[in-house]
């Protein structure tokens, strides 16, 4: 394999990152930087073209000659017409470098310099990037996808909508971050949304609204020998209608039942044999949560923001392993990175819970509409690993950096939505998480929640119970300060009582601290942050500190 390898492909050309903005950038760093480490260790030469300067991928030893230009057709052909590289990786840049080596393809540029795309072929790219060739395809294997229309003007969109009824969702084709794309609910809103769109882009994609519908991700790895596995499954805190990158994404899915799982994973690997992808994917769907029924909304034939949530939560690498499948290795060669025993086909199993939430910056701008949707607006993310899904969500919503403790209900996180909460839940902005805690607080029911919010009962329930557990913390704290109160007046009769009423007194007060270190034990494991636990006076804690003592 190698022999053969280093016979052909002697030096790959990698499309970076791409410049600063929303949908590219930072975001498809981490990938980058693996494949250039993966393509070094088999001592191929290595040429990058990222113009951005504030990346891990540009630094210096990283590729063996850097560009710091444009990731357009135009310079990145006068690259190859200098370099003359042998082969050319695009699934490792986001979709600026995906739609690059397209054009590249298209205008003949690759074939007259000899240039191999290493990977997932670009017609399979293309496949998955034009809205109606993706829906043609997967109905050759009758995976569902929603009812749509695919047009190039925006009479053809109205008239599709119209067609489909409304609400519609309309999707971009070649977009980044959900660029342009959106829920239309008359004809006037079709007609503004895709005038913006076809100013950009050639294509959109008028689809039925599944509103309400769970959305679940799988990262699916296929190698050139039709080896398959899905290495990680996630499921959106939101339901469909909120980009993946505006919402607080779970790693493993929660709320799915087995069935609904397995039978996921089953047409994900489907999908990507079928469509040929060589290397890593990421397959999208709309769950009803009703039934199994279900819509396949997109697959990435690429890397993605979810993928680097997926390495990073399982600890399998994603794109070092992609790589290696790109130049022609199979998942039974490549060596388990963690083991380093084992090999890469394998399934990694969770025994933890991992959330990834959005940070956005809205507040910067003057009259920003600070609600989401379909399109990206957040400029960043954290994850966070924890034993429960409570526990990991505080620790994530803490490390945001946006002053939270946590899961609160504070006027300033909660912002603006304070004024009509009803219409923040059903409106979501960027603060939803802390609105949601708020209605809990103000007697909002779990149900009355879903309804208006369409998340997820088993989310709510959890969130309550976080608010539960602060109450407690609350009121031992309060009580305690009475039970001082009380001791200090009744001293005098304490002094002078009976050996009985002592041990009476001595198992009341046993009886409290056991209940209390309880409390305790629940708090940590929740993931409340010591800034709220110190409802609990200072001295108890101590007494209570064995209990996290290996």
């Amino acid at each position: 394999m190698i022999k053969s390898i280093h016979d052909t492909i002697k030096k790959v050309l990698v499309l970076g990152s791409g410049g600063l903005k929303i949908g590219q950038a930072g975001e498809f760093d981490y990938s980058g930087s693996q494949a250039l480490k993966a393509l070094r260790e088999e001592g191929i030469k290595t040429v990058l073209i990222n113009p951005n300067i504030a990346t891990i991928q540009t630094s210096e030893g990283m590729a063996d000659a850097t560009y710091f230009l444009p990731v357009t057709p135009e310079y990145v052909r006068q690259v190859i017409e200098k370099e003359r590289p042998n082969g050319l990786l695009l699934s490792f840049g986001g979709q600026t470098a995906l739609n690059c080596g397209v054009a590249l393809e298209r205008e003949g540029t690759l074939y007259k310099y000899g240039v191999k795309v290493l990977g997932t072929p670009v017609k399979t790219i293309e496949d998955t990037e034009d809205r109606e060739l993706f829906v043609e395809r997967l109905k050759e294997i009758g995976a569902l996808t929603p009812r749509s229309i695919a047009v190039t003007d925006t009479d053809a969109a109205a008239e599709a909508a119209e067609q489909i009824g409304y609400p519609v969702m309309v999707r971009v084709a070649y977009a980044l971050g959900g660029s342009g794309s959106g829920i239309c609910r008359n004809e006037g809103d079709i007609r503004r949304r895709c005038d913006r769109a076809f100013a950009h882009a050639p294509q959109v994609l008028v689809e039925e609204w599944l509103g309400g519908w769970k959305e679940i991700e799988y990262e699916v790895v296929r190698d050139k020998f039709d080896n398959c596995i899905t290495v990680c499954n996630m499921e959106n805190f939101d339901p469909l209608g909120i980009h993946t990158g505006e919402s607080i994404v779970v790693a493993p899915s929660q709320t799915l039942t087995d069935s609904e799982y397995h039978k996921l994973r089953r047409i994900a690997i489907e999908v990507i044999r079928h469509l040929g992808i060589v290397g890593e994917c990421n397959v999208q769907y709309a769950l009803d949560p009703a039934s199994e029924d279900y819509r396949i909304i997109e697959v990435n034939a690429r890397l993605s923001r979810s993928s680097a949530l997926a390495s990073k939560a399982t600890g399998y690498p994603l794109a070092f392993v992609a790589a290696k499948l790109a130049l022609g290795y199979s998942l039974t060669d490549i060596e388990n990175r963690i083991t380093r025993v084992t090999k890469s086909c394998f399934e990694p199993a969770l025994d933890y819970c991992v959330v990834k939430a959005p940070r956005w910056d809205l507040l910067k701008f003057k009259n920003v509409d600070v609600r989401i949707g379909s399109e990206m607006k957040s400029v960043g993310e954290v994850m966070s690993i924890g034993r429960s899904f409570e526990e990991a969500l505080q620790k994530a919503l803490r490390m945001t950096g946006i002053g939270a403790p946590g899961l609160a209900g504070d006027d300033g996180l909660c912002g603006s939505g304070l004024k009509n909460i009803r219409d923040a839940l059903l409106k979501p902005t960027d603060r939803r998480i802390f609105i949601v805690y708020r209605a809990l607080m103000e007697g909002w029911t779990v149900e009355r929640i879903h309804r208006l919010t369409r998340i997820d009962r088993w989310f709510l329930y959890k969130i309550a119970n976080v608010l539960e557990t602060e109450k407690q913390l609350r009121e031992i704290g309060s009580a305690e300060e009475r039970r001082e109160n009380t001791e200090d007046r009744r001293s005098s009769d304490t002094e002078g009582g009976t050996q009985r009423t002592q041990r009476k007194k001595k198992r009341e007060v046993n009886s409290v601290l056991t209940l209390e270190r309880e409390l305790l034990a629940r708090a940590k494991s929740l993931g409340f942050s010591d800034a709220v636990i110190e409802f609990i006076p200072y001295h108890l804690v101590l007494n209570f500190l064995p209990l996290f003592q290996p």
